[in-house]
């Protein structure tokens, strides 16, 4: 790093967790503050995380205190205060801590070209968390910005697990090309020790459900041997059942926390503390605490459920132990009987050093809505110059001319359909066709929607004498009557009703407490993971590593059927209660399969087989109908894609909230008006009506076609549907069964979970499992 710095270029450091790579960042610009005096802003670094800015603000200012440099380090982020951003403002830093967002603030000022003149390094941590974002596309738009404020600007990014790092590199230089980009690439650290943790001694493993609760003894076990575990789950609403589950076995009162990004912030900071203080065995947490933070007490971490990305999990073993001459301990808790393959699978890749993930996309356009109004409050600019710019930046390297012209003006006058509307009017050109903005009030207003983030709508918990609790879901609370009592950061509450944004809530009692469902995509499974997955599948050589109530399934399964493997494409057919049921095994994720079973009930349906619905999992989608369903390679075949498919998302209801958020992030519609905000209600009256309008008046508008975009990228997983039918023509295995096959057990289990009460339905077909193992001789 430091022949990279004194050669002028920018790097891209890729080195495994506790390796020192954050320090080595810094260094170079050490070495140069410490041989001379330096006035001004010198180093910006970015993270994805407000923590992890303050944490490296601590760690950096150790070794700072100890050499007697005379360096300032400070952090600006939402939570700075008003009177320590305006000292910044007058007295930058040498070295400065925020995050995209603030940066973007930051570039929305007049004196943002002064204020970054003297910046000489860039750097930006986690940057396989940013990159392909469209938080990554806000700050690969800003380092733009910096390199126009600052020529002689050098970009530093930092990260363990790239699995693409010429694309990597592209993002991260300067001009957008992987050629101007220094690849430093440390030696891997010492091989991890990761290991599967079944639910109890018996080995017992359900066949479906994804909480992982059944595992909460053998958690609770090992979190008892250890110093200090992190356990990691998928989503909030496990983290607050998994906590209570732990806390109702643990009779020896072990000290365990919980962090998820629903918490008030002063509890998860408590936690964090607690934990740096070696108060806590344990925390439940989520994502939160994937990057970065620097507990080196941590001595393993427990991921319950599938991981569902190999890079994901070698990210948060790598928070156990965090030392590269050291092995961190991790352990797998499977949910289910296919996450235990899915653990396996993953188990193997990590100790192969493997990464997945995709390259980084192009830019999202609705970013760069947003990033032009940054850049017209901070002063007049010219299209061309600007449009110059941004095409330096790996997202926009290759955006056409007219997509950057159709955004120019949507931001200046809404575009055709929206023009007529003066609250659309933001930017006037002068004679030399410079863009301003039209009044302060327009400036005001926007800086207080900067931002690519648009979480859910969320109300906060408070009791009746002020203690905050944390926010739920605007929709969750609006379900909730005077009495209900639900979890929250590990307490049982009783809503006591609503005012204005904040649910009132007091210590609860009583039993069946509800869960806060939070708002966001289910995470799906990569596709090198499910890759993997389906060649455990199919070499049965690979199956001594498993539990045996899971070799029996599986063998079972071979009997009975066939397996799916990276070759074939099975599809099973069989009666069950009296419907006609097709189970279908992709392995493609749960939002693909989830696309894919609503284009197979359409055409289904317009083939007069009477379908009655679908369900899905990372796995396998099973459709039911009333009629038997015919030729399975005329159901699967390249024109399930074609026909009404745009139809069908533009009218769609997932289509209007995807048009909601990037209405949002454009600044067609604003979250935050100067002393209020806009409730998740008049949010969605407000996109309907100009999503109705736009495709009415305007169906080509930036804005839709951003949206559609979007859908087919992320929610709907188009192109990897796509590439599935390609892959599957002329490998169709179908196989016709008298019997539900032992591999179609799970997902027919999430059927009966939705469809069924009292538990019918999962008892039905574990007795129907049952009656398969005693026809195989199996006990």
């Amino acid at each position: 790093m430091l022949q990279a710095a004194e050669e002028g270029v920018s790097a891209l450091l890729i080195a495994p967790t506790g390796g020192g790579k954050t320090l080595s960042g810094f260094l170079p610009s050490l070495i140069e503050l410490a041989e001379g005096s330096y006035s001004g802003l010198h180093i910006l670094y970015v993270s994805p995380l407000k923590a992890l800015s303050t944490n490296i603000a601590e760690s950096l200012s150790r070794p700072i205190v100890d050499m007697d440099l005379p360096v300032r380090v400070e952090v600006r982020s939402g939570d700075t205060s008003g009177a320590r951003r305006k000292r910044q403002q007058k007295n930058p830093p040498h070295i400065l801590l925020t995050t995209p967002e603030s940066l973007a603030l930051l570039l929305s000022y007049p004196d943002a070209a002064a204020y970054f003149s003297t910046l000489r390094v860039l750097i930006i941590d986690e940057v396989h968390a940013l990159a392909g974002t469209k938080r990554g596309d806000q700050l690969a738009l800003c380092a733009s910005r910096l390199q126009t404020l600052s020529s002689s600007l050098r970009i530093n990014g930092l990260s363990a697990t790239v699995a693409h790092p010429s694309a990597m590199a592209a993002w991260v230089s300067p001009t957008g090309k992987a050629s101007g980009v220094r690849l430093v690439k440390a030696e891997d650290g010492v091989r991890p020790d990761v290991h599967v943790l079944l639910p109890d001694d018996r080995g017992y493993l359900p066949w479906a459900g994804r909480t992982g609760l059944g595992s909460a003894t053998a958690i609770l076990t090992e979190i008892s041997r250890a110093r200090l575990t992190i356990v990691f789950v998928n989503s909030r609403a496990q983290a607050e059942l998994l906590f209570q589950a732990l806390w109702k076995d643990n009779a020896d009162n072990l000290p365990i926390g919980l962090h998820h990004g629903s918490l008030d912030a002063v509890r998860r900071v408590k936690v964090e503390e607690a934990m740096a203080q070696g108060d806590l065995r344990a925390v439940v947490a989520t994502s939160s605490l994937d990057l970065g933070l620097d507990w080196g007490a941590v001595d393993q971490i427990i991921q319950v459920g599938a991981p569902k990305q190999i890079s994901r999990l070698t990210q948060r073993i790598g928070r156990a132990n965090h030392r590269m001459d050291e092995p961190s301990r991790a352990l797998l808790a499977p949910a289910n009987r296919f996450e235990v393959l899915e653990c396996e699978a993953a188990r193997e890749a990590v100790l192969r050093h493997e990464l997945d993930g995709d390259p980084p996309r192009a830019g999202a356009l609705d970013v760069l809505a947003q990033h032009v109004l940054v850049t017209a409050c901070a002063g007049p600019f010219f299209p061309d110059v600007l449009y110059e710019e941004i095409r330096q930046t790996a997202p926009y390297s290759q955006i056409a001319r007219t997509d950057f012209d159709e955004v120019i003006r949507f931001v200046e006058d809404g575009g055709y359909a929206l023009r007529a509307y003066e609250r659309h009017q933001r930017l006037f050109r002068d004679s030399l066709g410079q863009l301003w903005v039209r009044n302060e009030q327009i400036i005001r207003q926007f800086r207080m929607n900067i931002g690519t983030i648009v979480d859910t709508p969320m109300l906060r918990v408070k009791s009746r004498r002020g203690k905050a609790y944390g926010e739920i879901d605007e929709y969750f609370a609006s379900t909730l009557v005077p009495g209900d009592t639900f979890l929250l950061g590990g307490e049982l509450l009783e809503f006591l009703g609503l005012h204005d944004t904040t649910v009132q809530a007091a210590r609860g009692r009583g039993k069946d407490p509800r869960i806060p469902v939070y708002g966001g995509s289910q995470l799906s499974i990569s596709p090198g993971l499910a890759r993997h997955v389906r060649e455990m599948l199919h070499t049965p050589s690979l199956w001594t590593v498993l539990p045996k109530v899971v070799q029996d399934w599986l063998t079972l399964q071979a009997k009975r059927s066939h397996m799916p493997g990276p070759d074939n494409f099975l599809v099973e057919t069989f009666p069950y209660k009296g419907c006609h049921y097709i189970v279908a095994y992709p392995f493609e994720g749960r939002n693909a399969h989830q696309t894919l079973g609503l284009l197979l009930t359409k055409k289904l349906e317009e083939t007069g087989k009477g379908p009655l619905g679908f369900v899905a999992n990372d796995y396998m989608v099973a459709c039911w109908c009333v009629h038997p369903t015919g030729s399975m390679t005329d159901l699967f075949s390249q024109d399930l894609l074609e026909g009404n498919l745009a139809d069908w998302l533009a009218e769609s209801a997932m289509l209007r909230r995807t048009f909601r958020d990037v209405a949002i992030i454009a600044g067609l519609i604003e979250r935050n008006y100067p002393g209020r905000e806009k409730n998740r209600r008049q949010m969605t009256i407000s996109s309907d009506l100009l999503y109705d309008v736009l495709r009415k008046y305007d169906p080509d508008h930036i804005l839709l076609r951003a949206t559609r975009l979007q859908a087919e990228e992320g929610l709907t997983d188009l192109g990897r549907l796509s590439l599935m039918l390609d892959r599957l023509q002329g490998h169709i295995e179908h196989v016709s069964l008298s019997h539900v096959s032992p591999l179609a057990v799970p997902v027919l289990l999430e059927q009966g979970r939705e469809k069924i009460r009292g538990g019918e339905g999962e008892d039905y077909l574990l007795a129907e499992a049952d009656k398969l193992y005693e026809l195989a001789g199996t006990p």
